[in-house]
């Protein structure tokens, strides 16, 4: 039987649909219906098993998946036997720790024998003894924001997004203990195969997150001023130039990065640039 990758993604939750659209935004064709623990790529020898994603480092570690996407949050949390492959680029959060809102916060030593509910308690821990402050943590799974109305906590530390939760629990965010996103990890152990599969799979990768970083842009432009906007928006190694009927004009065509653009705008428009027409990528392979 030809080896096939195994990639665990989370069964349902805010990894979830991200994960499916990065899959499929990489070519992978498979079927996701409702409760179906696994489905097999159709056109690239890629397994999925949807889990649960607490699960996930320990499926990897056990070798039952090859590969994973988790939040960064729990891959460190878990301490398993995983490599951290690739950062994603999505479901971006923090992990935060949040008092009353009538409570004072004076900086991390206010946490000083306090006790804290956490659904994360080895980098809560760790976070503690790296600004020497001792507290009390309470390992909770679910429903953290309720433990300091119900007084079990002074403090919780959990994952934020908006603070929308926190706010509606008489809560507020007062320090940051990590930032995290979605990370692939895999086996450090896989076979010679697996890991030409997954390093095909992370050429896919970099080609969809590269085309979201990056716009196709299209110009026109006087002659003389080509040289001027070539240095301003250089492209992957230099724009495409194709003369116009008007004489003295071009239309140039490069790629610009979308964070870039709103900023050289107006260089471009002082540079004599008309009929800027911006595109999305939808792949990019440099």
């Amino acid at each position: 039987m030809t080896d096939i990758l195994r990639i665990a993604i989370q069964k349902s939750g805010r990894l979830q649909e991200g994960s499916l659209q990065l899959l499929k935004e990489t070519g992978l064709s498979f079927s996701n219906g409702k409760d179906q623990l696994k489905a097999q790529a159709r056109n690239f020898p890629v397994e999925i098993l949807f889990l649960r994603d607490d699960d996930i480092p320990q499926y990897v570690e056990d070798k039952v998946a090859d590969a994973g996407i988790v939040g960064e949050n729990v891959y460190i949390e878990k301490q398993k036997n995983n490599a951290l492959i690739k950062r994603l680029d999505f479901s971006k959060c923090r992990l935060s720790i949040a008092i009353p809102r009538s409570d004072t916060y004076e900086g991390i030593q206010s946490l000083n024998k306090k006790n804290i509910a956490t659904s994360y308690p080895v980098i809560v821990k760790n976070f503690l003894d790296k600004h020497n402050v001792t507290a009390g943590i309470h390992e909770i799974s679910g429903s953290v924001e309720i433990a300091p109305g119900i007084g079990l906590a002074d403090a919780i530390c959990d994952i934020v997004s908006t603070g929308s939760t926190l706010l509606s629990n008489g809560l507020k965010e007062v320090q940051v203990v990590m930032q995290s996103e979605a990370v692939l990890i895999a086996s450090p152990q896989l076979t010679e195969t697996k890991k030409q599969i997954l390093d095909k799979l992370l050429f896919r990768i970099d080609a969809v997150q590269s085309a979201k970083n990056n716009k196709y842009i299209l110009l026109n432009c006087p002659n003389e001023a080509i040289e001027k906007i070539t240095t301003l928006i250089p492209g992957m190694k230099s724009p495409t130039i194709i003369p116009l009927g008007r004489v003295g004009w071009s239309s140039l065509h490069s790629v610009v990065n979308e964070n870039d653009f709103w900023e050289k705008i107006d260089l471009l428009k002082s540079f004599g640039a008309e009929g800027i027409l911006v595109v999305p990528i939808e792949k990019m392979i440099a």
